[in-house]
């Protein structure tokens, strides 16, 4: 159910600025992205798990809040990353 090794290193080298940037907020929201659509699927298919859809409404929390301050602080690369990770921009 949680995201891979080597997953979550093909993102850091996607979307990171360096081989090792795992701190961005970039790569912070592609993480996070992938995290929910599994989440998402498994909260479809197990609706009385209460808990992991507590987890799934916190990382999508904290998306949002990561994708705010991205819009805040770089426009332009706020627009990539919704772009390429197919998310809706408000």
């Amino acid at each position: 159910m949680a995201l891979t090794k080597e997953h979550k290193s093909k993102l850091v080298q996607d979307f990171g600025k360096t081989g090792t940037d795992t701190g961005s907020a970039e790569v912070q929201i592609a993480m996070l992205t992938d995290d929910i659509k599994l989440l998402t699927q498994h909260c479809t298919k197990n609706f009385k798990d209460f808990s992991s859809k507590r987890g799934l409404l916190k990382k999508v929390s904290r998306r949002k809040k990561l994708l705010s301050y991205l819009k805040n602080n770089d426009e332009q690369q706020y627009i990539d990353i919704t772009k390429r990770l197919g998310l809706k921009r408000r």
